[in-house]
């Protein structure tokens, strides 16, 4: 029988996948990604955001401005746009930059987010193809489309999976050292680590179409959007322009007493969402009707067998995070998978993957779902008179839009999800007495207590700080006068890769209230002093993972 061998084992070829992938052969790990897809087969049209956190991570791999360069056209604007209908009076909007300004664009609610890599808006249509080109370029990095793993198991040493040729039918094995189950909402890796959704089965159902109509950007008054949020007595909806020409996607989403998705006319919705007659002519291109829900694994791993992005976790897709959040999994596994296959951390290191994933996605989860409830009860609220003439109306409609406008700021221009979020609760980060910045969907504090995110500034000479950041573990020196001979020993005699960045004092202001910040290798502060720590091979011990292992020993 065939047998493939490789240090990591993915099981799904989506954004999360080849995330996953690309960032264990940019740290020299060879990975193997599953795919039941024909390669270049496009996906269905769903995910149209890529986060400043995901476009961070795209900068360190090379991968960012293709990303940019793809999507909407250049100059077409991505702000959120409420209207009565598609084709109706403006109630709101929510000012976005189109991504030829993205860079420079000031005054606007996400403009002057901390990151050298603002958001992007882009349908995963034209994402997949830009990060698989990519992916299957990197040496390291190899795909196997067209098969399906049928099943797995595991030894103390390693994971062998039974594999199969969707076209030929042969099956054959894949042994690898771990596995990771980025395989989406019906994950077999999920099922076979045993592994359990919990939380919100049901929090709406949504009729999704995709249509073709060439003719509807020319009816569309005013500054372009890329999406339009229709609120209306009759049928509130969202279309999110994919192509910025003739291709959109259209939600209608459906209310309580309208349990299936069949419960009202496709059409009678889209052309009421739409605002336009019977003789509006369109074609739709897929349909693809979802529920809404609030799931989280409750857990992540089995052994040498993890689960990242929709495997893990679901929840309602706003502020756009669901495959972001799936992106910031395989961020976390990756560089821990790296450093044990490199052999400078023990297998315990992995135990910190559940630890510091699973309660962020609840978080997210709960945010997305207090802002879908939120949305749900302003759509089904939304005043017969907004669509009045005349004074009456138009107060109606000032109060509706401002209303839509503070509630919705928060999740498209979502600060807090992408730079807020931090790990409390891992056994592979030295906290002190420092207290964790409270942080919302849209608000944050850039903070280097131990766990947040290092918060990103430029240097004089217009340097992004994370460009200066080794692979794995740096060392922010805002002293020189200050020795870390102790932690560059210590990590050398363990064999932890660390970098020592001196900066200059006055370059991050009041960011780093410490000389000393160590900085993990996905960018998460791991201990911060103003002189090295009394026992430097300690410290390096706890962010390696052998503390843990100690612990083990222990008990």
């Amino acid at each position: 029988m065939r047998q493939e061998k490789t240090s990591v084992l993915i099981v799904g070829g989506g954004p999360v996948g080849l995330t996953l992938a690309m960032d264990l052969a940019w740290r020299g790990i060879d990975a193997l990604v599953v795919e039941t897809r024909y390669p270049g087969e496009p996906p269905s049209v769903k995910c149209n955001h890529v986060s400043a956190r995901t476009m961070e991570t795209f900068r360190r791999l090379g991968l960012a401005q293709k990303v940019r360069d793809t999507g909407l056209p250049a100059d077409y604007p991505n702000d959120a746009s409420y209207r009565t209908t598609s084709t109706g009076i403006e109630l709101a909007r929510i000012p976005i930059p189109a991504r030829n300004e993205r860079y420079t664009a000031t005054g606007g609610p996400d403009t002057w987010w901390p990151t050298p890599e603002p958001p992007h808006r882009i349908n995963q249509t034209f994402l997949e193809p830009v990060m698989f080109a990519h992916a299957a370029a990197m040496p390291g990095v190899r795909i196997l489309n067209r098969t399906q793993i049928e099943d797995f198991d595991q030894s103390d040493h390693n994971v062998t999976a039974t594999a199969r040729d969707l076209d030929s039918g042969e099956t054959f094995r894949i042994e690898a050292k771990y596995l990771a189950g980025c395989d989406g909402s019906r994950s077999m890796v999920r099922r076979k680590i045993g592994a359990t959704l919990s939380g919100t089965p049901v929090i709406q159902r949504v009729q999704s179409t995709c249509i073709r109509a060439p003719q509807l950007l020319g009816m569309m008054p005013g500054k372009r959007a890329w999406m339009y949020l229709s609120l209306n007595p009759r049928r509130c909806g969202t279309v999110v322009a994919i192509d910025g020409k003739e291709t959109w996607l259209i939600h209608n989403h459906l209310y309580e007493g309208e349990p299936d998705f069949d419960s009202i006319d496709r059409d009678w919705a889209i052309r009421t969402i739409l605002g336009v007659g019977e003789d509006f002519e369109y074609e739709i291109v897929s349909k693809e009707d979802w529920t809404g829900r609030r799931l989280v694994a409750d857990r992540f791993r089995d052994r040498r067998a993890f689960i990242s992005g929709d495997a893990a976790h679901l929840w309602m897709p706003y502020a756009g995070y669901g495959m972001n959040a799936g992106i910031a999994d395989a961020m976390d596994l990756s560089w821990m998978l790296a450093a044990v296959l490199k052999g400078w951390a023990p297998a315990s290191l992995l135990d910190a993957y559940e630890r510091e994933r699973q309660p962020i996605t609840e978080q997210v989860s709960k945010f997305a779902m207090e802002m879908a409830l939120n949305n749900m009860r302003q759509r089904k609220g939304t005043p017969p008179e907004v669509e009045l003439p005349g004074p009456e109306g138009d107060e109606v409609r000032a109060r509706v839009g401002k209303e839509a406008y503070d509630l919705n700021v928060h999740q498209y221009c979502c600060g807090g999800l992408n730079f807020g979020y931090f790990y409390a609760g891992s056994p592979v980060i030295a906290y002190d007495d420092g207290e964790h910045p409270t942080y919302t969907m849209y608000d944050f504090t850039p903070s280097t207590v131990p766990g947040c995110r290092a918060p990103h500034f430029f240097l004089p000479n217009g340097r992004s700080l994370y460009d200066l950041l080794g692979p794995d573990y740096s060392l922010l020196r805002f002293d020189p006068a200050v020795d870390v001979e102790g932690m560059v020993e210590a990590a050398a005699h363990r064999g932890v890769p660390l970098v020592v960045v001196d900066l200059p004092s006055e370059s991050a202001g009041d960011l780093y209230p410490h000389k000393l910040a160590l900085v993990r290798p996905d960018q998460h502060i791991a201990w911060r002093g103003d002189t090295e720590p009394t026992d430097p091979l300690a410290l390096i011990d706890l962010i390696r993972g052998a503390a843990v292992a100690a612990a083990r020993k222990a008990a």
